[in-house]
C-alpha cells in the first residue's frame, strides 16, 4: 500500500473498512428498496459520437479544464495521464449510452485539474507531485460524485443535453438526477454506483490481504469471491470468473494494495465538501446558480497547490480541520439516497 498511499497501514484500513462493513450492506438494501417504486425514464438514442464529444468538451470547460495545457482523446477505458503542462485524459463513447462517457469525462477532469494546478514552482520535483492515489481519487470523485451528481449541477447539465441531442423527457433535471443516482448491485466494479462501489473494494482488500499473509492460496480466491459478493451485495457469481475475480487488471499486473485508494478517495471527497459547506453555507445554492468557483477555489487552495508538501493526514487536517473521518461519507450517502 505504501506505493500508492504513503503512510497508510492495514490497521487503519481494517478500522475504516470494518466500520463501513457494518452498515453498508443494510444501507444498500434500504436504498434499493426505496428506489424500487421510483419512476425513471430511460434516454432514447442513438446519441451521435461527434455530439457526445462536443458535449464532453463543453462540460470540461464548465469544470475549468485548461485546453491550452491538455486535451481529450478516446480509449477503451477512461484514464488521465501526461504532465501538469500537458494533461491527456480519455473517455469512451457508445451510441446507446451518453451518460457513461459524460460522467467518465467528469471523473477524469477531476484528476486532470489536480494535475494542471500542481505548484509550478516545484514542477518535476517530488514536492510538486500529487500527494497520493487516494488524494488523487478524491479529486476525481469530488468532480464526478459530489459535484457531478449534485442536483444543482445536474440542472446545469440538463439544457446542455437537450442542445446536444434534442429535447426529451429523460433530460428533465429530476429524471436525470434519478438516473445518475440509481443504485443497482452488480458484478462489475468499474460500473458500480456510488453506494455499492465500496463493497467491491472491501471484497478485494480482504482477499488480497489474505493472499499476501498466506492465509489462503490462489485456488481459494473464486469460492471466497463468491461468498463475499453474496454477503456484501447479494449477487451470485458462482461459475462466472470473467465477471468475478478475473475482471480487474490489478492482480494480473501484480498491483496489490491499490484498491483501498478508491474508497478512501470517496471518503475524502465527502469530507472536502463537508468542509466547503462549513466555510460557505450557501455552497449548494451557488452551485445551483452555476457558480462553481467556491468549489474550485477551495480545492486549489487546500489540495492542488500543496502538492506533496504534507503527509496525507496533515494535508487532510490542514484542509478540513481533521484527519479522514468516514462519518462524512456515511452522512453524504444517507442524505443523498435516503433523504
Amino acid at each position: 500500500m505504501q506505493e500508492y498511499e504513503p503512510g497508510l497501514r492495514c490497521s487503519t484500513i481494517d478500522r475504516i473498512f470494518g466500520d463501513l462493513r457494518r452498515w453498508l450492506p443494510e444501507l444498500i438494501q434500504a436504498v434499493v428498496e426505496r428506489q424500487r417504486g421510483q419512476s425513471v425514464i430511460a434516454p432514447v438514442g442513438p446519441f451521435p459520437l461527434p455530439a457526445q464529444r462536443a458535449l464532453s468538451e463543453r462540460v470540461m470547460r464548465l469544470l475549468g479544464f485548461d485546453f491550452d495545457a491538455g486535451r481529450l482523446d478516446v480509449s477503451a477505458h477512461p484514464f488521465c495521464g501526461g504532465t501538469p503542462e500537458d494533461v491527456r485524459l480519455t473517455t469512451r463513447f457508445a451510441e446507446d449510452d451518453f451518460l457513461g462517457a459524460l460522467m467518465g469525462t467528469v471523473h477524469e477532469t477531476g484528476h486532470a485539474r489536480y494535475e494542471q494546478k500542481l505548484p509550478r514552482a516545484w514542477l518535476q520535483q517530488p514536492l510538486g507531485m500529487a500527494r497520493s492515489m487516494a488524494i488523487h481519487e478524491s479529486q476525481s470523485l469530488a468532480f464526478e460524485m459530489q459535484l457531478g451528481a449534485h442536483p444543482g449541477f445536474v440542472a446545469l447539465l440538463a439544457p446542455l443535453l437537450a442542445q446536444a441531442f434534442g429535447s426529451q423527457p429523460a433530460f428533465e433535471p429530476s429524471n436525470l438526477q434519478r438516473l445518475l443516482t440509481r443504485v443497482t448491485p452488480g458484478f462489475i466494479r468499474i460500473e458500480a454506483d456510488e453506494v455499492t462501489y465500496p463493497a467491491h473494494v472491501i471484497l478485494r482488500y480482504e482477499i488480497e490481504r489474505a493472499l499476501i499473509e498466506g492465509e489462503i492460496e490462489v485456488d481459494d480466491v473464486p469460492p471466497l469471491w463468491d461468498a463475499k459478493m453474496m454477503e456484501l451485495l447479494g449477487v451470485d457469481t458462482r461459475g462466472n470468473h470473467r465477471d468475478g475475480a478475473m475482471q480487474d487488471v490489478h492482480w494480473a499486473e501484480g498491483i496489490f494494495g491499490y484498491f483501498p485508494c478508491y474508497t478512501l478517495g470517496a471518503m475524502y471527497a465527502a469530507q472536502w465538501f463537508a468542509a466547503m459547506r462549513d466555510g460557505t453555507p450557501d455552497l449548494d445554492a451557488r452551485i445551483a446558480a452555476g457558480d462553481l468557483a467556491p468549489v474550485f477555489e477551495w480545492l486549489e487552495a487546500r489540495i492542488w497547490s500543496q502538492g506533496s508538501r504534507w503527509s496525507t493526514d496533515e494535508l487532510a487536517e490542514r484542509a478540513s480541520g481533521r484527519v479522514l473521518d468516514p462519518a462524512h461519507f456515511r452522512a453524504h450517502l444517507q442524505r443523498r439516497y435516503l433523504g
